[in-house]
């Protein structure tokens, strides 16, 4: 996707999920913790302030496995992901990050709303 067409699918996206969950627009941090508490499955609940730091590297783990950077190693006896890195991430530049944070993140909340009960 073109940066232009980021940015608008971000938006509606941002829309959608403060719509969603009836909260002020989420930036990128915000979006990072929501996939992370998905991924996770254990439901909403209160997190520690290490624990949401950790459901948002659960978040960009499962993100960058989908360009082959993350694997699943398995989950550990609380049931908490854990993920290895398989090949090194490069060096992308500040906006380059951006685009891609919020590319893998518009796709991720398409195949989540995509799914069967089109919920999130």
């Amino acid at each position: 996707m073109k940066p232009a067409e980021v940015n608008k699918r971000w938006g509606e996206l941002q829309e959608r999920i403060a719509a969603d969950f009836d909260t002020d627009t989420p930036d990128i941090k915000v979006m990072l913790f929501l996939i992370g508490v998905q991924e996770l499955g254990q439901g909403p609940r209160k997190f520690s302030k290490r624990q949401k730091e950790e459901l948002m590297h659960i978040a960009n783990c499962r993100l960058f496995s989908k360009m082959g950077f993350y694997e699943l190693e398995g989950l550990d006896q609380d049931g908490w992901p854990h993920w290895k890195m398989v090949k090194q991430i490069p060096n992308y530049t500040l906006l380059e990050q951006e685009m891609l944070m919020k590319t893998l993140i518009i796709d991720y909340f398409d195949e989540a709303y995509q799914s069967d009960d089109d919920t999130i």
